[in-house]
């Protein structure tokens, strides 16, 4: 059966899983709702591109013999599961953790825009995560390699710009899909972020 390609992204929030295989489990049937299938027709798992370990990396699943994007996220009490037609990544944030980090991974293009402001820092934060989990090579690439410009709504990696979505589902939540521009559904999110 060729699965026909799916119209958007579709982010499902959750609760985390106790355990590594029960945030599998919450994968396949994220990806088996987004293409509306039986969750048996639905095979996933983990390839790192570094090094080729399937214990851990990037993650990806088929649907009957065909692929579809998917990532994954988690942050205190919540994960964020995306599946979609091609390759994308997705990052979901509190705000309050990540402003408690030192996190030393903005330009300074970046840093005068956001302006200390801890809303700010943690969405061009986000956006970074997602965008470089899509690249397939995450945090193994410097963050400030990433420009994020969220007046245009892109972020710039190697001289290419990668279209982002931003939304807030919750109070101290933010979350980034990096899917080429293709439409994201988020349930039960708050309003995307609209550029200043």
């Amino acid at each position: 059966m060729s699965l026909p390609r799916l119209p958007s992204v579709v982010v499902t929030l959750a609760a985390p899983g106790a355990t590594a295989a029960d945030d599998r489990e919450a994968l396949l049937a994220a990806v088996a709702a987004a293409a509306a299938v039986d969750v048996s027709a639905v095979r996933a798992g983990r390839v790192c591109t570094h090094c080729g370990g399937t214990d851990h990396g990037r993650p990806w699943a088929t649907v009957d013999g065909s692929a579809v994007g998917v990532s994954l996220s988690r942050t205190t009490d919540l994960v964020a599961l995306a599946v979609g037609p091609a390759a994308l990544g997705v990052d979901v944030e509190r705000v309050s953790r990540v402003v408690a980090a030192p996190v030393d991974a903005f330009t300074p293009r970046e840093a005068a825009w956001a302006r200390g402001d801890a809303t700010e820092l943690a969405v061009l934060w986000t956006v970074k995560e997602a965008v470089l989990k899509r690249d397939g090579r995450g945090l193994r690439v410097d963050p400030r390699a990433v420009e994020v410009d969220l007046d245009r709504m892109v972020a710039v990696l190697d001289g290419v710009d990668h279209p982002v979505s931003v939304s807030f589902p919750a109070p101290d939540t933010v979350l980034a899909v990096a899917a080429d521009g293709v439409p994201v559904i988020v349930a039960g999110s708050g309003p995307r972020r609209r550029p200043r």
